[in-house]
C-alpha cells in the first residue's frame, strides 16, 4: 500500500524521529515511510511477513520496527490521530462504535451477497488505514478512547 504524499504529511508527524548515524558508524536506518507502507501491505492483506513484496524493505526490518512501534504506541497514536480526523470531519462518530461479525467474510464458502458487501461503497483513506490497524490490539485501544 503506496501512501500519496498527502496522506504521508498527515501520518509522519506521528513517526519518531531518529538521528542520522555518523558516516561510518553503523547501518543507515530505513526511512520510515517505507518501513510504513511495508507494515499497512502485511497488516492489509493479512500475509506472513516473509511473503512481503521485494518493493519494500526487508520484511525482517519492517517486522523490527512493527514491534518497536507497538512497543512505543507509535501505530496506536496514528490510529488514535486518523479517528480524530475523521470525527472532527463528521466521518465517524466514536460514540456509535460497534462490531459486528455478520460483515466480515472471513470463512473460505461464505455467500458471495457478504463478499460484495464488504466491496461496496467508496471510503476515505484515512478509514481505509484505520480500518487496518482494526486489530484486537487496535480495538483496545478504542474501548479505552471512549471511556475517556
Amino acid at each position: 500500500m503506496e501512501l500519496t504524499q498527502q496522506q504521508w504529511e498527515m501520518v509522519k508527524p506521528y513517526l519518531p524521529q531518529h538521528d542520522v548515524i555518523q558516516q561510518g558508524k553503523g547501518r543507515p536506518r530505513v526511512d520510515s515511510r517505507h518501513i510504513l507502507e511495508g507494515i499497512l501491505w502485511v497488516l492489509r492483506t493479512g500475509a506472513p511477513w516473509k511473503d512481503m513484496p521485494s518493493r519494500y524493505p526487508s520484511y525482517q526490518t519492517c517486522h523490527r520496527r512493527y514491534q518497536e512501534w507497538v512497543e512505543n504506541g507509535v501505530l496506536e497514536n496514528i490510529l488514535r490521530g486518523l479517528l480524530a480526523d475523521l470525527e472532527s470531519r463528521g466521518k465517524i462518530d466514536l460514540s456509535e462504535v460497534y462490531i459486528d461479525g455478520s460483515f466480515a467474510s472471513a470463512k473460505k464458502g461464505a455467500l458471495a451477497l457478504v463478499k460484495q458487501s464488504a466491496a461496496k461503497g467508496a471510503r476515505s483513506w484515512q478509514l481505509r488505514i484505520a480500518t487496518v490497524f482494526l486489530s484486537d490490539y487496535s480495538l483496545e485501544v478504542l474501548r479505552r478512547m471512549k471511556s475517556l
